[in-house]
């Protein structure tokens, strides 16, 4: 074999090698309901926390908040897989015990008060494989107005370990301790 066939051949290999790298590297667009953590503690400073929810945060865009997340039917509590509460040391959520462990977080909107429910199963998406009977704990809590407006469904928590979540003008605070 010539020098210069032999070169030309590694050469070629070596281009190949970079193509085949190069088009591996593409990444999928930013989704339109990226996911999200809250936790409590919140300080990224403190990483002995007591509660993480992982979820993904739909948003508004000019839609009513009453078709996406419509009262009195079960809610994923966001988009896309089904939120995920993890409680790192038993804990009361608004006066029910749950034990330490991951769950499932989905919601019944209402008017005047939202049903939280933490469930048992894991790995589903939205709400649609629900099964009432994994239920771990369901609570009530009030459900308020704001005037102001959220386009993106957000959750936080406070300083004393309350459970904020919000969108458009509703807000609902579920307890925990």
């Amino acid at each position: 074999m010539k020098k210069s066939t032999f070169i030309s051949t590694i050469a070629f290999t070596f281009v190949m090698l970079l193509t085949t790298n190069v088009n591996a590297q593409e990444f999928a667009d930013l989704d339109k309901s990226p996911m999200d953590a809250a936790s409590f503690p919140s300080s990224y400073k403190v990483s002995d926390k007591a509660v993480k929810v992982v979820y993904s945060r739909p948003q508004l865009k000019g839609r009513s908040l009453s078709k996406l997340a419509a009262n009195g039917k079960q809610w994923r509590t966001g988009a896309n897989e089904a939120a995920e509460i993890t409680f790192y040391k038993d804990m009361m959520v608004a006066g029910t015990a749950v034990k330490a462990g991951t769950y499932t977080l989905s919601t019944i909107p209402g008017e005047k008060e939202w049903t939280i429910i933490i469930n048992s199963d894991l790995n589903t998406w939205g709400a649609y494989f629900y099964n009432k009977d994994k239920d771990v704990a369901r609570v009530n809590v009030a459900a308020t107005t704001s005037e102001t407006s959220l386009d993106s469904f957000s959750i936080v928590f406070d300083e004393k370990g309350t459970m904020h979540m919000g969108w458009g003008n509703v807000r609902v605070a579920v307890p925990m301790n």
